[in-house]
């Protein structure tokens, strides 16, 4: 048999473990590229597998289970005695302060809904452990072989995963009439003029004694209307 055959993926059952899951689904795929393979370009210029041959690879899961095809994978790992082969199984995620209702919180957003990153060594036993975990719906490389990811690449994740300043959730966007929840204009409504992602700043067009002036402000001192 072709190491790498499809084969049609187990659906998830209602018997599987439950893991509660945060209100959002986490950011688009959009704000990161327009699609994975776009995002990691799968280019060997360096090598991107260990000695032993582990390396990091992306396997496809359906949006919304990935905490839960992660502990299917664990289990599957434990009970069929793949430890040697499979040693990592992570969702990556990270931090995000959201302003809702004048109140700030800071929940957990997962940064490839519908993606999860497997460590192993790839061989026909790991792959197919990997590939039937409920859940599942394959891996991510060129054509049918997947295709482990560049050392650049995990880096670049794990940086992310690791940001020690939260992502600041936006809520509006230039036009959209917003409030002023802190600093001295506490309370005042006004238009958004422009944002600044870089800076984390929007400057809000503010109507003082009937005549519209530019306030710059953070981001998690407005919220929308």
């Amino acid at each position: 048999m072709s190491l790498f055959i499809e084969e049609p993926p187990i659906e998830p059952t209602d018997s599987s473990p439950v893991v509660d899951e945060p209100e959002d689904a986490g950011l688009p795929l959009a704000d990161l590229g327009s699609d994975l393979e776009a995002e990691f370009t799968f280019e060997q210029e360096a090598p991107a597998e260990a000695e032993d041959g582990r390396a990091w690879y992306v396997v496809h899961c359906y949006s919304g289970y990935e905490n839960k095809v992660r502990y299917n994978l664990e289990q599957r790992i434990e009970t069929m005695g793949m430890k040697d082969k499979i040693f990592d199984v992570v969702v990556p995620t990270e931090e995000e302060i959201e302003v809702k209702e004048g109140k700030r919180r800071t929940i957990e957003r997962r940064v490839f809904p519908g993606y999860i990153l497997v460590n192993m060594i790839l061989s026909e036993e790991s792959w197919y452990v990997v590939r039937n975990t409920p859940g599942v719906t394959g891996f991510v490389g060129m054509g049918n072989n997947p295709t482990p990811l560049r050392p650049e690449e995990v880096a670049q994740i794990v940086k992310r995963m690791e940001a020690e300043a939260p992502r600041i959730k936006v809520t509006f966007k230039s036009g959209e009439r917003v409030r002023i929840v802190d600093g001295p204009f506490n309370d005042f409504r006004g238009t958004v003029s422009e944002i600044d992602m870089e800076r984390a700043k929007v400057r809000v067009m503010v109507n003082f004694f009937g005549r519209e002036t530019p306030v710059e402000l953070d981001f998690l001192q407005v919220e929308k209307i």
